[in-house]
């Protein structure tokens, strides 16, 4: 949140150069044209070359099928470099020692890559410097005296667009691939909550991973014999089967297992006491800003969590944060300190949430020191208690939260500012109760760009602020009531399509929403997912008025993005992964800025949720 808008967010990125081969190191590579037909032995040994069966058989750092472009068949593969990642995708093949291969395939792209790897003799690749149609990549190369696995890959290059790669092939004679393991057994429940359900079953002799089914459709590969399925909606019947698999294929699948899931919980990680529906808003409380001060008392009933803006430190690190009222020469009508008190008091008799949001623009907290956290323990601890509120909302913004260069895996964060703000969020929680409220309201930059980018990245040189949030909203998930990310003074961010999202419609609203609602791979690791949050932990933030901030969406577009992710309609090209009727509801910028817009925001929300 802000007094003036921000600019927009451009993390910075180190791109390795590509060095571009000569024609000697192209025919070092063993690249040759496909000059006869394959022996009546061989055979092609990809497996699901054509992507029909999307990325079955595939392993990919990013990527995803699509209907259009296709070379043939019904979709072909489509991935996008992001970062550091290449957009890699590979498969293990058996193949027999001694013996020539061919590996083929059809690319569109810039810098698009095919190649086999672990050949036991020189391993191979060719590329396309620009393919704008498809082109054919072929390569050839021959298995060593005791080789009997190879890896066959595509990937374009970093800080390039999506490349697309289609029918690809491996022609020779097929290895010893053994038997399919057999199905598992002993699939099992263990904890059931409102939003995940934990299974285990039986080793399987000769299986390499797991492969997870919820309803008959695959949701998650696994190593080892347990796993919990998450993002599941409360008072939910689900059912789940698990298959095992080797370089030899998939088993059939178990027997099912059925679970219902709990209903939502009634406590400070869930709806403390919030309508099913909730409509959040800032109220200008220390300041005016040409919108105009709102008298507490003035406030609708429609606004179910009103949030203080803002408390503030009186330096950046020392964390003693401090609440001053709206002075009467800025704001000429602003009630006295007992008729404000006396109107929170009446809110909440009503059922309202009145929370002190800390931060700001203006307002850079930084937690470097176990002194500065006590600190602003005690100082938000004051605020709460003079006030009589309901709990707090973290709104740090700006250069408030960064990573150390070594800080890399956001569920074990080892920077000062995020392990302090983690702790005395936690006190704070442990202070107050189930009861205390917590909501967070991040920027884009601080949440979704951490798909692509966290921290300064391995190759150094990008936002330490990249991603930022991240640790902070997975350690205190379980006490967390609502994150209402700001989708509005943001720069273009790329959702799990892979496509970059631009503020100004209903689109990236969805795309931003889908992203907290189904968990995503940060910077593009497969193995270090960011987990979903509820639907009831989620709103959606939006300014009320093209005067509060950049981003503004007109009213018909609110309505679409909420249809889509509660109904599955007026999705327009982004595809979401779930439907979620539980969602919590809308935050904006600013219960100020809506009263100058006529009651804008808060009228068509209450239309819609009638």
């Amino acid at each position: 949140m802000e007094r003036a808008r921000l600019e927009s967010a451009r993390p910075l990125a180190r791109r390795p150069l590509v060095t571009l081969l000569t024609a000697a190191a192209l025919a070092a590579s063993g690249l040759t044209a496909l000059t006869s037909a394959a022996r009546a032995a061989d055979a092609d040994l990809a497996r699901n070359g054509g992507f029909e069966s999307a990325l079955d058989g595939w392993t990919c750092t990013a990527g995803t099928t699509v209907t259009s472009p296709v070379h043939s068949g019904a979709t072909a593969l489509k991935a996008t470099p992001a970062g550091a990642d290449n957009a890699r995708c590979a498969q293990t093949v058996s193949v027999k020692p001694d013996s020539q291969y061919t590996l083929s395939g059809y690319v569109q792209g810039t810098y698009v890559y095919l190649g086999a790897s672990g050949t036991g003799t020189t391993d191979v690749s060719t590329w396309a410097q620009s393919a704008p149609d498809w082109q054919q990549l072929t390569t050839t190369f021959r298995t060593g005296p005791s080789t009997t696995k190879v890896t066959i890959y595509t990937h374009g290059w970093y800080g390039t667009g999506a490349y697309h790669a289609d029918d690809i092939s491996l022609t020779g004679p097929g290895g010893e691939t053994g038997q399919p393991p057999v199905a598992p057994g002993g699939l099992k429940t263990g904890s059931v909550t409102s939003s995940a359900v934990a299974l285990s079953w039986s080793p399987v002799p000769g299986a390499t991973g797991y492969a997870v089914y919820r309803d008959g459709t695959r949701v998650s590969t696994v190593t080892g014999t347990s796993t919990t399925v998450s993002g599941l909606t409360p008072s939910t019947a689900y059912s789940f089967q698990v298959t095992a698999v080797n370089d030899a294929g998939e088993s059939a699948r178990s027997a099912t297992v059925t679970a219902t899931t709990a209903q939502r919980p009634d406590d400070g990680g869930g709806s403390s006491g919030l309508p099913a529906h909730a409509l959040v808003g800032y109220l200008h409380a220390s300041f005016a800003n040409g919108s105009g001060y709102t008298r507490m008392a003035d406030v609708p009933d429609s606004w179910d969590v009103i949030d203080l803006a803002f408390g503030e430190p009186t330096s950046v690190t020392s964390g003693d944060i401090r609440f001053e009222r709206c002075p009467v020469a800025e704001c000429p009508n602003v009630e006295s300190d007992a008729e404000f008190k006396a109107a929170i008091k009446a809110k909440q008799a009503a059922g309202k949430k009145v929370l002190i949001s800390i931060g700001g623009q203006n307002g850079q907290v930084q937690l470097t020191s176990t002194a500065a956290r006590d600190k602003f323990v005690s100082s938000v601890s004051a605020i709460i208690d003079e006030y009589g509120l309901d709990g707090l909302d973290i709104d740090f913004e700006g250069h408030s939260l960064s990573l150390n260069a070594d800080d890399t895996d956001f569920k074990n964060p080892k920077t000062p500012v995020i392990v302090n703000l983690i702790s005395a969020v936690k006190t704070l929680k442990a202070k107050y109760g189930d009861d205390f409220v917590l909501t967070m309201a991040p920027e884009t930059f601080f949440v979704q760009l951490g798909y692509q980018y966290y921290g300064t990245g391995k190759w150094g040189g990008q936002d330490p602020r990249a991603g930022a949030y991240l640790p902070v909203i997975h350690a205190l998930r379980d006490d967390l009531t609502l994150l209402h990310v700001q989708d509005y003074n943001s720069g273009s961010i790329m959702g799990l399509d892979n496509q970059y999202h631009s503020m100004g419609g209903a689109d990236f609203h969805i795309a931003m929403t889908d992203m907290l609602l189904t968990g995503f791979p940060v910077a593009g690791d497969a193995n270090n997912v960011f987990p979903p949050l509820r639907p009831d932990q989620v709103a959606i933030g939006m300014p009320a008025s093209t005067q509060a901030g950049n981003g503004h969406v007109s009213s018909a577009e609110v309505n679409k993005a909420l249809n889509c992710l509660t109904k599955k309609t007026d999705c327009g090209s982004y595809a979401t992964h779930g439907t979620w009727p539980d969602l919590r509801g809308l935050m904006t910028w600013s219960i100020n800025w809506d009263r100058y817009s006529n009651w804008e925001f808060q009228k068509n929300f209450d239309a819609y949720f009638g």
